[in-house]
């Protein structure tokens, strides 16, 4: 009979691809939407431009772009598994400067204008054909001044 392999605990991981990183720590949904991201130049590595596959190390810093949104993040593990929100959150802190610039732009988002108010144009709201009947019937046509 042979002998089962042994099992020997996996060391932590001492370096990592970005896009790897990125993908596990659930700041994309995608491996290739990470790479995607970082050739388009919204991630840098302790303010470097990187590329997918730069090796990150734990205590790098990282800057991100998602949307209008501009996160900066301390890599604190690393993770080649894409595992639940928790633990995926344990690899990275993000700094307070970043988490209040987040939250001010989540407030704007809140704050912002109505939809129908920047409409200047289109298809006239009920008071808008309200007040339209309501000019032409006490405007005088050129026909009954002639």
């Amino acid at each position: 009979m042979p002998a089962k392999p042994e099992t020997t605990p996996k060391a932590p991981l001492e370096r990592l691809r970005l896009d790897k990183w990125l993908w596990a720590a659930r700041l994309y949904k995608t491996r290739a939407l990470a790479a995607e991201e970082v050739d388009l130049g919204r991630v840098a590595v302790n303010g470097q431009p990187a590329k997918p596959g730069r090796e990150l190390k734990p205590g790098d810093s990282l800057t991100l772009r998602q949307g209008p949104v501009q996160r900066e993040l301390r890599v604190l593990g690393l993770s080649a598994m894409r595992g639940p929100a928790p633990m995926a959150q344990a690899l990275y802190a993000e700094t307070p400067e970043s988490l209040a610039a987040r939250e001010a732009a989540a407030a704007r988002r809140r704050m912002g204008v109505e939809p129908a108010d920047s409409l200047a144009h289109g298809r006239p709201t009920k008071r808008d054909r309200r007040q339209l009947a309501d000019w032409q019937r006490w405007s005088a046509s050129s026909e009954d001044l002639g």
